[in-house]
């Protein structure tokens, strides 16, 4: 089903209000996109089946291409029971410079039991002079299954571009049957003396963090994290793993957003077997 959000803002407001909600659901051996509702620039035109019908692989469109100032997105979606859901973006997110206002972006998902739910966005590149605020939050069953990361770049490092003003607040929760395994918040404004602080950012303009969680993982952690520290970001990055009870996280901190990327793609392609029961299948969309 897709259909269009009921408008609750007024119409041709001088920044975007969007809302998207996708439901997913298992329909004998298939999973299908059962909900598709919309309010503003925020789209998914279609299902696909790059890996055939267990997973169905949603790319995330936002057609202004960029968040601007004042700009407010929402975005749910829920995987019910036994489905198993891969999302995506086209490119990399972009914050732009605001003259004050702050842009937002909140993300809910919903992870039913026995489901799976994979979130691979391409990196997010917050622009010099940005008010940004991105919360995200996992809600998952006892049962199901997440693997998913976020690459956060700060400046547009091809126009040597750092990030010396505006703010960024992010917030990130993963609960598992309602309580929680990670919890993770922060903000600083342009300039802060955490970004070159050696405990902070140490001078890097990328972050990224990649979140595995599955019911399994305690009793493959070990197996896990040793085949995980083999793989290297190419950029020679610092970058790290841990297995935290519940959870596996792994970090990067440095200044190639594609070096991030390729590092998380190349961790994924190790977890995805022990997460989610299929090798990895590297979405066409990387690639174009």
């Amino acid at each position: 089903m897709t259909s269009r959000l009921p408008v609750s803002q007024t119409e041709h407001l001088p920044s975007w209000h969007a809302e998207l909600h996708l439901g997913f659901a298992l329909a004998g051996e298939r999973t299908v996109l059962r909900e598709n509702r919309h309010r503003g620039p925020l789209r998914v035109q279609k299902a696909l089946y790059p890996e055939g019908d267990a997973v169905c692989q949603a790319i995330f469109l936002h057609p202004p291409s960029g968040i601007a100032g004042g700009d407010q997105l929402a975005i749910s979606v829920e995987v019910g029971a036994g489905a198993h859901a891969q999302l995506t973006t086209p490119g990399a997110g972009k914050w732009y410079r605001s003259a004050g206002a702050e842009a937002a972006q909140g993300l809910a998902f919903t992870v039913g039991e026995s489901a799976t739910l994979e979130w691979l966005p391409q990196e997010t590149i917050i622009f010099d002079g940005a008010r940004a605020r991105m919360e995200t939050r996992v809600e998952l069953a006892a049962d199901s299954r997440y693997i998913g990361w976020d690459i956060l770049c700060l400046g547009r490092a091809a126009a040597g571009e750092r990030f010396e003003n505006g703010r960024f607040d992010l917030f990130f929760r993963v609960d598992r049957g309602n309580a929680p395994i990670w919890i993770e918040r922060g903000g600083f404004d342009g300039n802060d003396t955490m970004l070159s602080s050696p405990v902070g950012w140490a001078g890097a303009t990328v972050c990224g963090t990649l979140l595995c969680v599955f019911p399994e993982l305690p009793q493959q952690a070990v197996a896990l994290l040793e085949a995980c520290r083999k793989v290297i970001a190419v950029d020679g990055a610092n970058h790290g793993l841990s297995a935290l009870p519940g959870i596996l996280v792994a970090r990067y901190l440095g200044n190639s957003s594609e070096a991030a990327r390729l590092w998380f793609a190349a961790l994924w392609e190790v977890l995805r077997p022990a997460c989610c029961g299929r090798p990895a299948v590297i979405p066409r969309i990387w690639n174009t």
